[in-house]
């Protein structure tokens, strides 16, 4: 007889396939499964009720402790429910160019005050705005805004991208390190045998078109830094074997994200102005530069060996405590008397 003087809870449920949340007024649990069951045609056999929040499965004794408009979920025989993050993983398997989304972030962002609620919004709205899959200029016109009119595709300018980037290190290496290596070194001959090598390494540069493959992502998966669609992580400090804060980026998808892709850098693990190139002198003085394992300094200053692509906030400026490998820096059979 107590139970039929037991107040009504009135809650908010939901099925686990869909959005909306129904109110339903019960005395029970054991009420609620069967008015929740029919309501969401759910098989009442084997169903249970978890917290939307967090996940916890409800019993008779949790039930009379929530407190009115508890947010909860029905889940029929086998599925499960891990929270509200649930729903954020279905956020992110939905399809970023979906309009409703789009809108729906657009409606909240005009509204937001919070600063900090307005950047999450800002970057969610930055990615759902995404058209990695167009790959041609008349396709995404906003993303070669600002892009020399010669660049067809999105995978030749970011080919063009690397292949600048790694130019701006051959001539570090090949011109205004010659000369200033070359006022260190007395011997004229030495000086001729620096230069000899640095012409070498920059003709097998051109050869390699100056990796340009690495930022393009119609190459093959060993070759490009990305993923088909254009995805790129962030590999960690030079001292880490992966990056701790996960980050990542798409220059592919918009006009935005390519121009912030320009922040993050390859980065030379073993230093190449500090470590590399001197490291190459001390063995031009020691052995002539046909001794020298020009494939193992070429590595160093110019490939993925030695580069790491990293997020601006993952490029330790400080230096860097890696030294060459002096076992590697003769040729075979030539390093006798070392």
């Amino acid at each position: 007889m107590f139970g039929l003087f037991r107040k009504n809870k009135l809650v908010k449920i939901r099925s686990l396939n869909e959005t909306t949340k129904h109110g339903v007024a019960a005395t029970s649990l054991k009420e609620l499964l069967k008015k929740g069951s029919k309501l969401l045609q759910v098989p009442l056999v084997g169903s249970h009720i978890c917290l939307y929040e967090d996940g916890t499965e409800l019993s008779e004794d949790y039930f009379r402790s929530l407190p009115d408009n508890a947010e909860l979920v029905l889940l029929a025989m086998g599925e499960r429910w891990s929270g509200f993050v649930c729903d954020i993983s279905r956020l992110l398997d939905t399809d970023r160019n979906s309009d409703l989304l789009i809108d729906a972030a657009k409606g909240l962002l005009s509204d937001e005050r919070s600063p900090k609620r307005r950047k999450l919004l800002g970057e969610l709205l930055l990615h759902l705005k995404d058209s990695s899959e167009t790959e041609n200029r008349e396709d995404d016109e906003d993303w070669f805004q600002g892009i020399d009119v010669r660049f067809k595709t999105k995978s030749a300018y970011m080919k063009y991208n690397c292949e600048s980037r790694i130019r701006g290190y051959m001539k570090e290496f090949a011109y205004s390190q010659v000369d200033s290596y070359a006022q260190t070194i007395q011997k004229p001959k030495l000086k001729a045998e620096y230069k000899k090598t640095a012409e070498s390494l920059v003709m097998q540069l051109k050869s390699d078109k100056y990796n340009g493959c690495y930022f393009n992502r119609t190459e093959k998966e060993l070759n490009r830094l990305c993923t088909k669609d254009g995805w790129f992580s962030c590999q960690g400090a030079f001292d880490q074997d992966e990056c701790i804060s996960l980050h990542s980026i798409n220059p592919y998808g918009n006009r935005e994200s390519r121009i912030l892709f320009s922040t993050w850098n390859l980065d030379h693990r073993i230093e190449k102005k500090r470590t590399v190139i001197p490291a190459l002198v001390e063995a031009l003085q020691n052995r002539k530069s046909s001794n020298i394992n020009l494939d193992y300094f070429y590595k160093l200053l110019f490939t993925r060996e030695n580069l790491k692509l990293v997020h601006i906030v993952c490029h330790k400026k400080s230096a860097h405590d890696l030294l060459c490998d002096k076992r590697n820096m003769y040729k075979w059979g030539k390093r006798k008397g070392l």
